[in-house]
């Protein structure tokens, strides 16, 4: 059996601060990882060729015959198919993206341990337009696409449970799944714009109004009288409430209580205090300038509606005020009265009255509370990843 191989690209950087702790691969676009999409299109395992500082908490596995895919391409049945169809020693670009590569054992291990690339025959995807994640804002620009395909995949030859009489269900029945465990009751779902899925074990509390197309991870919990848009994904294991409009929120995050979230993306671990309310849309109605940490400042980003992109294991007070596009790095506490800067260094502390840099261990200590609520030991691998974070953005805080 072949192994699938996720790598990350140059594209990376222009992805943190959401990739300072995994690989691409490992991002949330839809219902599943990217990691996800793959192996249940290929039927394969997969694992992460990553950053170097990534590679204690998600180790490559290899073997005879390696199938290599750029973690940041979306899969489909089309490219799918071609990938499957390589032998060792071809490889696929698309306009000088490697897109997919077969590599037998020793010449993955010239690449793992040389970075070297061996010679392969290269063949151009002529027929294809591969679809990449490459920059944060692509991640809810593709989420409501990405949340039907993942429908599909998920629910194929799965029999839904059925709802109880005391929700609303508005549309198809066929567009809803509701997956063991789940407790829902005095609910409004609407599915008529697309699919909503409820993960196992999943909990919505009374008067909670959801539309479609939607994703609610296993685990999560959504608040009595929540009001979720379409296009959004609840991670596993998260907390929301008030009001949210296609926002990807990774896994292990809270926003629950009331405030505004719209446009956004949200990495693991954080925690969005009551009544914080972030700007999605300038009151020009003009185009959003977004930080990009490649060329270290702030780039124009196309786009009229830009909202948070929030890295892990960062912490916002309750009452903040957000602009427009805001960037929020890794092991972030912010607070206090006015808008901040829309971009806010990992490891600060403080909010618009000034910044102090928020020491090693006491965002250890944080990190490690917070993830024992969940059951979760915050190990020496993690420990290490913090510590290389703390490093490599100590540039971006004030002196």
């Amino acid at each position: 059996m072949s192994n699938l191989i996720l790598f990350d690209s140059d594209v990376r950087d222009h992805l943190l601060p959401l990739t300072y702790s995994r690989p691409v691969g490992d991002l949330r676009v839809g219902i599943l990882t990217i990691r996800e999409k793959w192996e249940r299109h290929l039927r394969l395992p997969g694992s992460f060729l990553a950053n170097d500082s990534l590679r204690g908490l998600f180790p490559v596995e290899y073997g005879a015959v390696n199938l290599l895919v750029d973690g940041s391409v979306l899969p489909t049945a089309q490219l799918c198919e071609k990938v499957l169809g390589l032998t060792p020693g071809q490889a696929y670009r698309k306009d000088g993206q490697l897109i997919a590569a077969c590599l037998d054992s020793p010449s993955f291990e010239q690449l793992l341990h040389h970075d070297a690339f061996p010679g392969v025959e290269t063949l151009e995807l002529t027929d294809l337009e591969p679809v990449s994640i490459r920059r944060p804002a692509d991640i809810f620009m593709r989420n409501a696409d990405e949340l039907r395909a993942d429908f599909e995949l998920l629910t194929q030859g799965r029999t839904s449970c059925t709802p109880s009489a005391t929700n609303t269900i508005i549309g198809p029945p066929e567009n809803l799944f509701v997956a063991e465990g789940v407790q829902m009751e005095a609910c409004v779902i609407s599915v008529v714009d697309g699919p909503v899925y409820i993960g196992a074990n999943a909990i919505l509390l009374e008067g909670s109004l959801l539309r479609s197309p939607l994703g609610v991870g296993a685990g999560a919990l959504v608040k009595m009288g929540a009001k979720i848009y379409g296009g959004t994904t609840v991670g596993p294991h998260c907390k929301v409430g008030g009001e949210i409009k296609n926002v990807v929120l990774h896994s292990n995050s809270n926003k629950g209580h009331e405030g505004y979230l719209g446009d956004a993306v949200i990495g693991s671990w954080c925690n969005i205090g009551a009544d914080t309310n972030a700007s999605n849309l300038k009151n020009d109605y003009g185009e959003v300038r977004v930080w990009d940490y490649v060329s270290e400042r702030f780039e124009p980003s196309g786009l009229q509606f830009h909202g948070l992109v929030m890295g892990d294991h960062s912490k916002i007070g309750i009452n903040t005020m957000l602009n427009t596009g805001t960037v929020i790095g890794f092991s972030t506490n912010l607070y206090g009265e006015g808008f901040p800067r829309a971009f806010i260094p990992s490891f600060s502390w403080g909010g618009p009255g000034g910044y102090q840099t928020y020491r090693l261990d006491k965002a250890l200590a944080t990190a490690r509370r917070v993830a024992s609520r969940r059951h979760h030991e915050i190990g020496e691998a993690e420990e290490k990843l913090f510590e290389h974070i703390f490093n490599v953005s100590q540039s971006y805080r004030p002196k």
